[in-house]
Protein backbone atom coordinates (compact mmCIF):
# COMPACT_ATOMS: atom_id res chain seq x y z
CA UNK A 1 0.00 0.00 0.00
CA UNK A 2 1.35 3.38 -0.86
CA UNK A 3 1.55 6.32 1.90
CA UNK A 4 -1.02 8.06 0.29
CA UNK A 5 -3.17 5.01 0.48
CA UNK A 6 -2.40 4.19 3.73
CA UNK A 7 -3.35 7.94 4.64
CA UNK A 8 -6.18 8.02 3.01
CA UNK A 9 -7.47 4.97 4.14
CA UNK A 10 -6.78 6.27 8.14
CA UNK A 11 -8.70 9.44 7.20
CA UNK A 12 -11.78 8.29 6.03
CA UNK A 13 -11.81 4.96 8.00
CA UNK A 14 -10.13 6.56 10.99
CA UNK A 15 -9.66 4.87 14.71
CA UNK A 16 -12.64 3.34 15.44
CA UNK A 17 -14.62 3.45 12.16
CA UNK A 18 -15.14 7.10 12.49
CA UNK A 19 -15.59 9.21 9.39
CA UNK A 20 -12.42 11.51 9.25
CA UNK A 21 -12.37 12.50 5.34
CA UNK A 22 -14.12 15.72 5.64
CA UNK A 23 -11.34 16.59 8.07
CA UNK A 24 -8.86 16.16 6.01
CA UNK A 25 -7.83 20.06 4.91
CA UNK A 26 -6.59 21.21 1.29
CA UNK A 27 -2.85 21.45 3.78
CA UNK A 28 -3.32 17.95 4.34
CA UNK A 29 -4.15 16.65 0.98
CA UNK A 30 -0.63 18.59 -0.51
CA UNK A 31 1.20 16.82 2.16
CA UNK A 32 -0.43 13.35 1.41
CA UNK A 33 0.80 13.85 -2.68
CA UNK A 34 4.04 15.44 -2.02
CA UNK A 35 4.73 11.91 0.92
CA UNK A 36 3.70 9.84 -2.15
CA UNK A 37 5.61 11.88 -4.82
CA UNK A 38 8.76 11.60 -2.49
CA UNK A 39 8.41 8.22 -1.54
CA UNK A 40 7.69 6.55 -4.94
CA UNK A 41 9.92 4.19 -6.88
CA UNK A 42 11.55 6.80 -9.58
CA UNK A 43 11.48 3.84 -12.18
CA UNK A 44 8.20 2.72 -11.66
CA UNK A 45 6.62 6.40 -10.83
CA UNK A 46 2.71 6.74 -9.92
CA UNK A 47 0.47 7.85 -11.82
CA UNK A 48 -0.64 10.72 -10.02
CA UNK A 49 -3.38 12.24 -12.15
CA UNK A 50 -5.03 8.67 -11.09
CA UNK A 51 -4.84 8.62 -8.09
CA UNK A 52 -6.39 12.28 -7.74
CA UNK A 53 -9.34 10.82 -9.79
CA UNK A 54 -9.67 8.22 -7.32
CA UNK A 55 -9.53 10.93 -4.27
CA UNK A 56 -12.32 13.09 -6.09
CA UNK A 57 -14.17 10.04 -6.75
CA UNK A 58 -14.12 9.33 -2.97
CA UNK A 59 -14.91 12.82 -1.97
CA UNK A 60 -17.67 13.22 -4.14
CA UNK A 61 -19.30 9.86 -3.05
CA UNK A 62 -18.86 11.38 0.57
CA UNK A 63 -20.95 14.18 -0.89
CA UNK A 64 -23.54 12.83 -2.08
CA UNK A 65 -23.56 10.03 1.12
CA UNK A 66 -24.50 13.52 3.08
CA UNK A 67 -26.55 14.45 0.70
CA UNK A 68 -28.97 11.88 0.76
CA UNK A 69 -29.05 11.76 4.41
CA UNK A 70 -29.88 15.32 4.98
CA UNK A 71 -32.63 14.62 1.66
CA UNK A 72 -34.05 12.05 4.08
CA UNK A 73 -34.23 14.24 7.00
CA UNK A 74 -35.97 16.63 5.29
CA UNK A 75 -38.50 14.14 3.59
CA UNK A 76 -38.86 13.12 7.26
CA UNK A 77 -39.32 16.45 9.00
CA UNK A 78 -42.07 17.16 6.40
CA UNK A 79 -43.87 13.72 7.14
CA UNK A 80 -43.70 14.59 10.41
CA UNK A 81 -45.21 18.31 9.82
CA UNK A 82 -47.70 17.10 7.47
CA UNK A 83 -48.89 14.52 9.85
CA UNK A 84 -48.96 16.62 13.07
CA UNK A 85 -51.49 18.86 10.53
CA UNK A 86 -54.10 15.95 10.88
CA UNK A 87 -54.44 16.66 14.87
CA UNK A 88 -58.46 17.47 14.80
CA UNK A 89 -59.58 16.08 11.74
CA UNK A 90 -61.33 12.86 10.88
CA UNK A 91 -59.28 10.17 9.20
CA UNK A 92 -59.81 6.90 7.49
CA UNK A 93 -57.14 4.28 6.63
CA UNK A 94 -55.73 0.78 6.99
CA UNK A 95 -53.92 -0.51 9.91
CA UNK A 96 -50.87 -2.42 9.97
CA UNK A 97 -52.86 -5.48 10.31
CA UNK A 98 -55.23 -4.17 7.41
CA UNK A 99 -58.18 -3.24 8.97
CA UNK A 100 -60.19 -0.27 7.73
CA UNK A 101 -60.85 2.05 10.74
CA UNK A 102 -62.16 5.78 11.27
CA UNK A 103 -61.76 7.95 14.08
CA UNK A 104 -60.18 11.59 15.14
CA UNK A 105 -56.78 12.32 15.36
CA UNK A 106 -55.75 13.34 18.17
CA UNK A 107 -51.62 12.57 18.37
CA UNK A 108 -48.87 11.74 16.26
CA UNK A 109 -46.40 9.13 17.10
CA UNK A 110 -42.73 8.95 15.66
CA UNK A 111 -41.44 5.45 16.18
CA UNK A 112 -38.04 5.09 14.32
CA UNK A 113 -38.60 5.94 10.47
CA UNK A 114 -42.12 6.17 10.78
CA UNK A 115 -45.01 8.40 11.56
CA UNK A 116 -48.24 7.00 13.07
CA UNK A 117 -51.33 8.59 13.73
CA UNK A 118 -53.14 7.73 17.13
CA UNK A 119 -56.86 7.98 16.75
CA UNK A 120 -59.33 8.55 19.20
CA UNK A 121 -60.76 5.76 19.07
CA UNK A 122 -58.12 3.56 20.06
CA UNK A 123 -56.80 2.58 16.57
CA UNK A 124 -53.41 3.39 15.13
CA UNK A 125 -52.88 4.27 11.28
CA UNK A 126 -49.28 4.31 9.73
CA UNK A 127 -49.26 8.42 8.04
CA UNK A 128 -48.72 6.39 4.80
CA UNK A 129 -52.11 4.31 5.06
CA UNK A 130 -54.64 7.54 5.44
CA UNK A 131 -57.00 7.00 2.78
CA UNK A 132 -59.72 9.70 3.48
CA UNK A 133 -59.68 13.05 5.32
CA UNK A 134 -62.42 15.36 6.54
CA UNK A 135 -61.88 18.44 8.23
CA UNK A 136 -64.82 18.22 10.84
CA UNK A 137 -64.98 22.52 10.46
CA UNK A 138 -65.20 22.22 6.96
CA UNK A 139 -68.66 19.98 7.49
CA UNK A 140 -71.92 21.99 6.65
CA UNK A 141 -73.84 23.22 9.99
CA UNK A 142 -77.31 21.70 10.34
CA UNK A 143 -79.73 23.51 10.60
CA UNK A 144 -81.86 23.39 13.81
CA UNK A 145 -85.37 21.68 13.18
CA UNK A 146 -87.80 24.77 14.09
Amino acid sequence: MSAISANAAGAIGGAGGTNRFNELSSEDFMKIIFTELQQQDPFEPNDSSALLEQLNSIRAIESDIDLTKNLQSIVFQNQLATAGNLIGKTVEGLTTTNERVVGNVFAVLREGDNVTLQLDTGWEIPADNVTVIVDPASLPQQQPAG
